[in-house]
C-alpha cells in the first residue's frame, strides 16, 4: 500500500520519512478472510531471490480451528505443508525470483466455513533509528554494576 504523506517540517516529519524508508525495504500482507466450507484460497506474492520471508497464520473462528496451508515456490515445488493446523510460522528464504503462491484450504470441511488470520512478512525491517544509540536494559545493568 502506496504511504501518502505531506510536507513536514521539524521531528514528526523526519520521523515520517524514516517510516517510509522502512516500508520501502519489507513489505508486509495482513489479510482477515473467510474460508467456506469445501474452500480453498490461494494467495500470490512476487519475491526477489535471497528475500527472507515469514509466513503466520491463525484460524480464529469456525469448527475445530484448524485449515491446511501449503507454500509453493515459482517452480511448484511445496516448501511448507501442513494439514489440519490452528495456527503456525514459517520462515524461509527465497531461492529464486518469481511468483510464489501460498493457500488455505478448508476442503476438508463439509458444513464449517472458517475465518482466517495471516501475516506474510516478506523482506526484513530495519531498525527504525539505525543510527541512534539507544540505551537497553542490558547497558542500563553494566553501567550500574561498574
Amino acid at each position: 500500500m502506496p504511504l501518502r504523506g505531506s510536507r513536514s517540517a521539524g521531528p514528526s516529519g523526519r520521523l515520517l520519512l524514516v517510516v517510509a524508508l522502512a516500508a520501502c525495504a519489507a513489505r508486509a500482507s495482513e489479510i482477515t478472510f473467510e474460508l467456506p466450507d469445501n474452500a480453498k484460497q490461494c494467495f500470490y506474492e512476487e519475491i526477489a531471490q535471497g528475500t527472507k520471508c515469514t509466513l503466520e497464520f491463525q484460524v480464529i473462528t469456525g469448527g475445530h480451528y484448524d485449515v491446511d496451508c501449503r507454500l509453493e515456490d515459482p517452480d511448484g515445488t511445496v516448501l511448507y505443508k501442513e494439514m489440519k493446523k490452528q495456527y503456525d510460522s514459517f520462515t524461509f528464504t527465497a531461492s529464486r525470483n518469481g511468483t510464489y503462491k501460498f493457500c488455505f484450504s478448508n476442503e476438508f470441511s463439509t458444513f464449517t466455513h472458517k475465518t482466517v488470520y495471516f501475516d506474510f512478512q516478506v523482506g526484513e525491517d530495519p531498525p527504525l533509528f539505525p543510527s541512534e544509540n539507544r540505551v537497553t536494559a542490558l547497558t542500563q545493568v553494566k553501567s550500574c554494576c561498574v
